[in-house]
């Protein structure tokens, strides 16, 4: 199984002290445990490294995070994504510009998305985008 690992999981399970706490947590670790294909975007590493003040703990991090690929779009799939944003703005849904990003290229590279951004429930509704349930 394919999955995007969105911010939100990464940054309960990696940054906040709850992280043992949380369900998802614990499905991240498990599914990494199971050896299932994890994949970043370069937007959500940047998002998990931003804002981080000590560089020990930022090349920490960093250094973690290079153990799972990174998806790198290419130009057609910002187009796509754009695409994407304009359709579901013609429905009323709006969403960023990142998470329409996160959107289509989890569709155009087949794999489920990990989140708790609702706002993807919204985009699911309307695209092919798959949800990870657990």
């Amino acid at each position: 199984m394919r999955i995007i690992v969105d911010t939100s999981v990464w940054s309960l399970a990696l940054i906040r002290q709850s992280a043992t706490k949380n369900k998802e947590s614990l499905e991240l670790k498990s599914l990494i445990e199971d050896g299932e294909e994890i994949y970043l975007l370069g937007i959500i590493l940047q998002e998990l490294l931003q804002g981080i003040r000590k560089k020990e703990t930022l090349d920490s991090l960093s250094s973690h995070l290079n153990h799972f690929p990174i998806i790198e779009p290419t130009r057609e799939d910002y187009v796509e994504a754009a695409e994407l944003k304009n359709t579901l703005m013609k429905k009323g849904i709006q969403v960023s510009t990142v998470d329409a990003l996160i959107a289509h290229v989890a569709i155009a590279y087949n794999c489920l998305l990990f989140t708790t951004d609702r706002d993807f429930q919204y985009i699911e509704k309307y695209t092919e985008l798959k949800l990870l349930r657990y």
